[in-house]
């Protein structure tokens, strides 16, 4: 793989809670400056950012632990700017055992944004296997686009290649076209390159232009 395959799975991503307008302005040309699939910001800087060539933003970011109605509203907002959504379920609710709150604030959020790319964030390194199937599972029936595995917040941990196999299993299966997003500690190549080995269609990365560096142009 050369760096400019690598780049076209890369969301560059700038979600440090003290990001300042200024820093989003500087990493906004990356879609076409890297061949990145997008920058992913985060909402307070969506909206007032520019116009970019591709922009993603979260929803619920990071804990997941926002209402239903919450987490629907602030989709409406971003969609007018953003071309991707990426939101993050709530983790209570799935430990509980609570499938249908699940379902209803994924379709909630479905709903919100119907013509833009939505990516569902599970928290992978906080669910057991079967909390994970459970939850991707109920997802791609409220139309998930991408299942993600992280936010990169959680002290649990990101991404694992474990996870994303799990995830690759589940979208393979859907019936649909459906993209698997590792995200969280994708700091080098190598395991850039072992997370689309494992299954992944898409990277978040905060290190991408470091990733990047490792293969050949």
């Amino acid at each position: 793989m050369d760096r400019r395959t690598l780049a076209s799975y890369i969301d560059h991503t700038l979600l440090r809670p003290e990001a300042t307008l200024d820093e989003a302005i500087a990493v906004a040309p990356a879609p076409a400056a890297l061949g990145a699939a997008s920058v992913c910001l985060s909402p307070s800087l969506a909206v007032v950012l520019p116009k970019i060539t591709r922009l993603t933003t979260v929803v619920g970011f990071p804990s997941g632990a926002h209402a239903s109605a919450t987490k629907a509203s602030e989709t409406s907002l971003v969609a007018e700017q953003a071309d991707e959504i990426d939101m993050v379920v709530n983790l209570g609710a799935i430990k509980a055992g609570q499938w249908d709150i699940t379902a209803t604030e994924i379709a909630a959020v479905r709903k919100a944004c119907p013509d833009r790319v939505l990516k569902v964030i599970l928290e992978t390194a906080a669910l057991s296997d079967d909390e994970i199937v459970r939850a991707g599972s109920i997802a791609l029936d409220a139309g998930a686009d991408l299942l993600k595995t992280s936010t990169g917040f959680h002290p649990a941990g990101g991404a694992s290649l474990h996870a994303v196999e799990i995830l690759a299993r589940l979208a393979a299966n859907a019936g649909r076209p459906v993209g698997v997003k590792a995200s969280g500690g994708i700091r080098t190549t190598a395991t850039a390159m072992q997370m689309i080995d494992a299954g992944a269609t898409r990277l978040g990365c905060s290190a991408s232009v470091e990733i990047l560096a490792g293969l050949p142009a």
